[in-house]
Order: C-alpha cells, then structure tokens, then sequence
C-alpha cells in the first residue's frame, strides 16, 4: 500500500489520551487536500474508584466531541463514526517498573535508560553495589508491586553470578504485581547472555519472563533497543490488560495503546529530525514530568515520577522546598498558605486557578518541576560509565567525563513544551517565560509550544501514518512562542551587557541595548524573519566566545524576540524587596501577567 492509498483510507482520525487528571479526545479530518486538528472533548479521567473504568472517561471526552461536531461517533459500545481509531494513557500511575541491574553506575544506568525510553516510570533502581543489604533489597522489591522488572547486567562472555544473584533475590522477594492478582508479574531479562538457563531455570515458573537481547554486550556499547520494545509488548500482552477497564478500551481499537510520554518522546524525536537541531522536550503532567533530549543524534527521556502539576503537586514542593517556590512569586505569602493552596489542587486534581495570585503560584511549582526535572534528565544524559578513554597531558586534570552531562545548553537549537498547564496559560507570554526560567536555555534559543495538548496524538498516529502526522503539527499543533537570546555569564555591575541590531522584515533597522539584570522583547511575528547581529560585554558569551558578536537568522513567534540579559545561572536578588522589584520589572517586560 503507497503512502498516497493510505492517506486516502483515513479521512476522519480520532485520537484519546487518557492521562491521570484528564481525558482527551481530539478529532482530525482531511479537509480538501490536507489534514487538519478539528475539534477537542475533554472529560476526567475515571481510572479511580468508584468508576474504575477508562471507557466512561474516554466516551464521555468523545460525547463531548460529537456535540461540537454533530458526528455520531460512538454507536453500540464501539467507535464507529471515523476511519482510524488510536489512544495513548498515562492513566493509574502509568507504566511502573523496578529496574535491577549488576552496576549501578554501568548496567544498571542503562536498564534505566532503557526503561525509561520505553515511556516507564522507574519506582526503583536496584544494583549489587547499591549500598543496600540483601534482605534490605528483598523487602523493597516485595513493598515495591510494580507492572513490571528489567534485569540487566554483564557483558555478554563475562561472569554470570552477580546477575543471577539479583534474579535470586527477586525470586526470594516473591513481588506482586500492582494491578491484577490472577496473572503472573512479567520480567524481562536482558542481561549476560551466558546466564539466560540459569534465569529461566529461577524465574520461568513463577513469572511471565522474556528474554532479549544484552543491554549491554559489550561494556563500550549500549544497545537498549530490543528491551525497550519488549517492554512496549509487555506493557500490552500483560499490564493494559489488567487494568480498570482497559480490556475494553483494547478492542476499540487495532493500534496497540501507547504509554504517553512513549508517543511523546516520539514527537519530540520528530521535531528534531524535521529542523535538524539539538532539541529539548517537556511533557509537564499532572503526576509526572517527563524530559526528552536530542542531543547530536542521541535521544534521552527521564521521568520524574514525583513532579507533576496536580496528583504530584505536594511532591514538587517538597523537593524543591518552599522558598524556591516563593522567590518566584512578586507579593508577600506565608508558608501554610502556600502549602495549603498547593496541597488543595493535590487532592482536588481538576481544579483551576480561581485568581491571578492562584495561577502565578502554580506557574512558580512549574518552573521549579521543569528545574528539577532537567537536573534529573542530566544525570542520565551522560556518556557510558565503564567506558576507558584514551586521555591526553591535557585531560588529566579534569573530571571523569562520564559523570558530566553532555547536554551544553548553548548548542540546544529548539524547546518545547506540552502539557495543561502550559499548553492551557492563559497568555503565550507566560508558558515562554516558564520554560526559560525552568530551564535557563543560553545562546539562541527557539520557543516551541504544543496549541491543545495533541503531541502525544500526534505521536502515536505518526506509527501510523506519519506524513499525516507532521502535516497536522506543522500547521495546528505547532506555536512558536519566538526566540530567546541569553548569554552566559554574570556582571559584575548593572552595565550595558548586550546589544541587538536587528534588520526588521520590512527593511529598518532596529537596535536594542540592554542591561545586565534585564529582560527585553523585540516585536517580531511567527514567519518573519530578522537578520541579528549579537554583540556582549567581556563577561558574556552568546555562542562566540566571551565578549565576541556573532550573526544569527532569527525567526520571530507569538511572544517574539525575547533578549534575556539576566545572566547564566539565573540568580534571583537576595533581598526580599529587590527581589519582588525586579519579578514585577521582567513579567511587565514580557507583558506576561496583567498589571
């Protein structure tokens, strides 16, 4: 079947998400010779009791669907009403894995890797070396329950007794699945292949053990591939199938159900190969957030199980702690209050802001979860450990470069976010500013944004019919919030620290100074394009060198050509007054919230 056939025998698309606040449905259609996002239904999504049944959640997003529309969708307790039927789900927690390994810093790493690539949640990553005591590890594995566990370990023709003795301590731990009693827990090992007969001789009994391809083969070579895709089937054949109400949803559908940050990793994928750039990715949920990278063809994917902007929203201030939600915040509040408002959208999950304090304190959770959730994505966005390099006079006073990310923040071309949160502010202004506090990008930058919430449709219909799929994001998944420029570096004194110059679309010339601490925008709509020339003071750098210009082609976005002259790290003032001062000084200068 040609591409052309195929685009033909799919003229109406509807897509669900079922997420773990919400579900989404949204319904595309070729109209005249393209494809194009028509309408979107929304409804909570009913995983948890007393419901503990998706298909309610999901048909009443669709019902919502055919009354914008006036389509019959569903008829007789199936879909009828379009020609391709898909879903993803992060509903009840998601794919939930324990991770084993025999290193934690080498094959352990890897599995988690691996796993999380495959859009799991790792609740625990255990190893020989891990510092834990035997039964320690037993009694984890046992209170633990997850969907399921990855076991790695060894280079294929090494030692097979360290892997075997984590798969004993598994069998002694006797764990459970979390959702359904009646079925086996599923393992998957992926470890030494000369201890495959010892692995299946222990745990083919009492689980559902696959075996696949080494992780690790070879300590210079990471192959994850063959366990991700085994975990993907796994996660279908064994999980989806057990849970409330999926066994339904399933035979609605042809197109196996994808976890969603698996479909939106794959989006992310897509829009680095489409602009042929280093890309980084959030999906800021309401129980995870979830960071993708795509650095020099290298993609990565972490998850934050215990960061999200509903379910885990207690999580993110715990971690980040108070103080660094409130120095985002320009007015004066209490603990207790903050904790209170932050613990009532915990416990009341599809609740919205009701004020503009309410919203700005939301938007401060978010810029600390997207803060943590990239320090965690570094860790594992790293070379191999293990791995021996030849180091010359030059090196030896560096640091191991195995334990530094390689992810340089100058060299990242594009970021994008998708998300309620985001995808939902009430101005564009605030989601750029989100994703340039939380992540503090430096050099060029481009803003990307998903519109409604679609890129984890789009990902799993790009499994499909991906020429559909880049067709429909290119022309209404796609916003460009605009570009940011950000040197690197702090001033040692409030001075002139970068100037524009910047040939406008229609041919004048426009030239913005700005001062170390500053935030200035330069109007600059989506498809128009300016010609730049960045020059710093000696105590920054833009991407040439520390004091040097460079020139740039700049396409501008909704928000526009946002010039962030606040220095890299981003250090906030430390007295209160200044602080909030200078809060009210950048949100007015982005024209972010009303005055």
């Amino acid at each position: 079947m040609g591409k052309n056939e195929a685009r033909s025998l799919a003229e109406m698309i509807l897509i669900t998400d079922v997420g773990s606040t919400t579900t989404k449905a949204r319904l595309f259609k070729k109209i005249g010779n393209e494809y194009r996002f028509v309408v979107s239904g929304e409804a909570p999504t009913t995983v948890e009791a007393p419901y503990e049944d998706v298909t309610l959640g999901v048909r009443n997003a669709i019902r919502e669907v055919e009354e914008l529309t006036g389509y019959r969708l569903l008829v007789e307790n199936a879909i009828r009403g379009v020609d391709l039927y898909a879903t993803t789900s992060s509903a009840g927690g998601g794919l939930q894995m324990l991770v084993a390994g025999v290193i934690q810093t080498m094959t352990a790493e890897s599995a988690e890797r691996a796993a999380l690539g495959a859009g799991a949640i790792v609740v625990d990553t255990l190893a020989i070396d891990d510092g834990r005591m035997p039964h320690v590890k037993i009694e984890r594995i046992r209170s633990l329950r997850p969907d399921m566990i990855l076991i790695a370990g060894g280079t294929d023709g090494g030692t097979i007794t360290n892997v075997v003795k984590m798969a004993e301590l598994v069998k002694t731990a006797e764990p459970k699945a979390r959702l359904g009693l009646g079925f086996k827990l599923p393992i998957i090992y992926a470890g030494n292949i000369d201890a495959r007969d010892n692995i299946d001789k222990l745990l083919n009994e009492d689980f559902a053990l696959k075996i696949v391809d080494n992780i690790r083969p070879r300590m210079e070579l990471e192959r994850t591939e063959p366990a991700r895709n085994a975990i993907m089937d796994t996660f279908m054949e064994h999980v989806m199938s057990h849970a409330p109400g999926y066994d339904k949803l399933m035979n609605w559908t042809s197109i196996p159900i994808m976890p969603t940050p698996a479909a939106e990793g794959r989006m992310v994928q897509t829009i680095a190969k489409l602009y042929n750039a280093n890309v980084i990715g959030v999906g800021l949920g309401g129980a995870t957030t979830n960071v993708y990278s795509i650095f020099e063809g290298r993609f990565v994917r972490t998850v934050s199980a215990n960061l999200g902007m509903s379910y885990s929203m207690c999580n993110v201030l715990k971690e980040a702690g108070t103080e660094n939600i409130i120095r985002w915040l320009p007015f004066e509040i209490k603990e207790i209050e903050l904790q209170n408002l932050l613990g009532n959208k915990m416990i009341r999950p599809t609740t919205i802001p009701q004020s503009l304090k309410e919203l700005m304190i939301e938007h401060a959770a978010a810029r600390e979860a997207l803060r943590l959730g990239l320090a965690h994505h570094k860790k594992l966005a790293r070379g191999l450990r293990g791995v021996q390099v030849v180091r010359t006079i030059g090196d030896m006073f560096e640091q191991d470069s195995g334990l530094k990310t390689y992810l340089d923040m100058m060299k990242i071309d594009i970021l994008v976010g998708t998300g309620g949160l985001l995808s939902r502010a009430p101005r564009r202004a605030q989601s750029a500013l989100i994703l340039i506090d939380g992540f503090q990008p430096e050099g060029v930058t481009q803003l990307f944004q998903d519109s409604v919430f679609m890129m984890p449709h789009l990902g799993i219909l790009s499994t499909i019919h991906p020429e559909i799929a880049g067709e429909i994001f290119e022309k209404d998944c796609l916003v460009r919030l605009g570009t940011c420029i950000a040197p690197s570096g702090q001033a040692s004194r409030k001075e002139e620290s970068i100037r524009v110059t910047a040939k406008m679309p229609d041919e004048t010339t426009l030239t913005e100074k700005v001062a170390s601490g500053d935030i200035k925008v330069i109007p600059l709509k989506d498809k128009e394009i300016a010609d730049v020339e960045i020059s710093t003071s000696k105590e920054f750098d833009v991407g040439g060198g520390f004091g040097r210009s460079i020139k740039v082609r700049i396409r501008g976005g909704v928000v526009g050509l946002i010039i962030d002259a606040r220095g890299r790290p981003l250090i906030l003032p430390d007295n209160e007054n200044e602080r909030r001062r200078k809060l009210v000084e950048w949100f007015t200068s982005i024209n972010a919230y009303p005055r």
